[in-house]
């Protein structure tokens, strides 16, 4: 029996991805959020989306953003596998709340959701096949992360010191977590800036898989350009 018509039978978990997009991208100083922005004449969003779309193990996309967002519609195109919700809130955090609510009825406890910066363009097939492979068998969840390579200082108190940086890692998405879990430590934490925060709140230590430098995030407007070379070396 193939995977996709057990998936169908409730035999195994399903897997969606649920891309919070309702930031306003203030340090990237443009005149309208970082989404919109085009790369090789594609929305950021767009690309984002079609990360997933282009990966048959997710069953489909939903993308969350502000009830008055006026541009999603034409910056993205429509797609069989991809629900555009309007239900964003004020953080990010709101946002992938208000996105799992919606997704109540459509979700077993056990299937995983796949957390995924709107405004990080360069996920590739072989890092969520990664991901997937790492994390699929975990009782919690996991995310892609990076391991800090680079001398770190923290200025503390006027003074310049030097952090160890082992043991430390640079946070990525995909998240991947149970829905029902996820649910939860959402409900439980209401100031976090990542989903894996929410569990490591509850007592949980999400798997790290490390992720790759392709899949940055769009924040300044120097990424752009680095973005759009990864994405050209990706095709």
């Amino acid at each position: 029996m193939s995977e996709e018509l057990k998936q169908q039978q409730g035999q195994l978990p399903r897997y969606v991805a649920l891309i919070p997009a309702a930031g306003v991208g203030a340090r990237m100083g443009a005149n309208s959020p970082k989404q919109y922005l085009t790369i090789a004449g594609k929305s950021i969003l767009q690309h984002t989306v079609n990360a997933f779309l282009n990966f048959p193990g997710i069953s489909h996309t939903y993308v969350v953003v502000s009830e008055e967002d006026a541009v999603a519609d034409t910056a993205l195109l429509a797609a069989e596998r991809m629900t555009i919700l309007r239900c964003g809130g004020e953080t990010r955090r709101d946002s992938v709340r208000n996105g799992l609510a919606y997704l109540a009825d459509k979700l077993d406890a056990n299937d995983w959701v796949l957390v995924h910066d709107a405004a990080r363009p360069g996920l590739t097939s072989a890092l969520l096949q990664k991901l997937i492979e790492q994390v699929g068998s975990d009782a919690v969840g996991g995310l892609l992360a990076l391991p800090v390579v680079d001398t770190v200082k923290r200025i503390q108190d006027g003074k310049v010191e030097t952090v160890s940086r082992e043991g430390l890692w640079l946070a990525q998405t995909p998240q991947m977590f149970r829905y029902a879990l996820l649910c939860k430590a959402l409900d439980q934490a209401e100031q976090v800036t990542d989903e894996s925060s929410a569990l490591e709140l509850m007592g949980y230590s999400p798997v790290l898989v490390e992720g790759h430098a392709c899949n940055l995030k769009v924040t300044l407007p120097a990424d752009l350009l680095l973005a759009a070379q990864y994405l050209q070396r990706n095709k």
